[in-house]
């Protein structure tokens, strides 16, 4: 499918269309929530991503907000998706992964794109969503004083105001030098109810939060106040898995550093990495990682979709 030149007066704003839901969830003045779309098309396989998809979906409307699930189809930006669109999403083949660099390419070329939270994030701002959630961001990779490998999550979280609720930085990756890096950018890293920092799959990375608040008011007030000081970045808010589905950080430190040695050895490289790196742990946990990755966005749905009601 190839679309027509959009004319010189064109802009942003005319390549995002709404679903029915979000639009009039926006104009009753109602929360809604972000969902990114790399979760459907790479963190998952068919028909699990869907059916976890619209279980996420579903726990943001239990909170009583309305979910976005962002995604690039037919050469515009889809802030929520219909059923009817998910499913197309879902089983379409060669999905870009688009991070910020990617997003024109696939508009342009009308390719099916599933939004990075780097992506994600560009979209909710543009579309006047506030929260986002998903499972992990990107951050700083292992060996990154050689590769230059990092995340363009990081250069996003800095510069746009959107609050991501994750279950802190996938923990494939180097957590103190991205919690380094954060720092100077200004993004306030605040753990939700405890002092220590998530690690995805598990509780605790080790390392001490810079910041812990322990409602969802104290954070939509930490929010609006951030308001108030124009040109600030996004927040994190690193939530942790729930107990009962952690894999704990001594047991997921070998399988992961396994996955990362399989990596190095097929030459993997640059955004390949992480989805091939959670494939190969799915394969040595025997499956338990994808059961807590389900866990802990739906986790963190429930606390964005509270959020968000803190801010209207």
């Amino acid at each position: 499918m190839t679309t027509s030149p959009m004319p010189p007066s064109a802009s942003f704003q005319d390549l995002i269309v709404y679903s029915d839901e979000v639009r009039q969830a926006l104009a009753g003045g109602r929360p809604v929530v972000a969902l990114e779309s790399t979760i459907i098309t790479h963190g998952m396989p068919f028909p699990r991503n869907v059916e976890t998809a619209r279980q996420v979906e579903d726990d943001i409307r239990a909170e009583g907000a309305v979910p976005a699930t962002i995604a690039l189809m037919d050469g515009r930006i889809m802030i929520g998706l219909a059923d009817a669109d998910l499913d197309r999403l879902a089983q379409a083949e060669d999905v870009m992964k688009c991070s910020r660099a990617d997003l024109t390419f696939a508009l342009a070329t009308a390719r099916y794109g599933a939004t990075t939270v780097a992506a994600t994030m560009m979209a909710a701002h543009a579309a006047g969503l506030k929260v986002f959630a998903t499972g992990g961001i990107g951050g700083v990779h292992r060996g990154a004083e050689t590769s230059f490998d990092i995340s363009a999550d990081l250069d996003e979280l800095a510069r746009t105001p959107v609050c991501v609720v994750s279950a802190g930085a996938k923990a494939l990756l180097d957590i103190p030098k991205t919690l380094e890096v954060l720092e100077t950018k200004g993004v306030p890293v605040i753990a939700y109810g405890t002092e220590d920092l998530p690690a995805f799959w598990s509780r605790s990375s080790g390392l001490k939060a810079p910041y812990t608040l322990n409602s969802a008011q104290d954070i939509g007030a930490l929010l609006k106040m951030r308001e108030r000081f124009p040109g600030h970045g996004g927040v994190l808010i690193a939530n942790p898995v729930p107990r009962e589905h952690e894999i704990p950080r001594d047991e997921m430190t070998g399988h992961i550093d396994a996955a990362i040695r399989k990596a190095e050895a097929e030459n993997v490289r640059g955004k390949d990495v992480t989805p091939f790196v959670l494939g190969a742990i799915l394969d040595l946990t025997g499956g338990r990682s994808l059961e807590t990755n389900i866990a802990l966005v739906r986790n963190n749905a429930r606390l964005a979709a509270r959020i968000a009601a803190e801010l209207v």
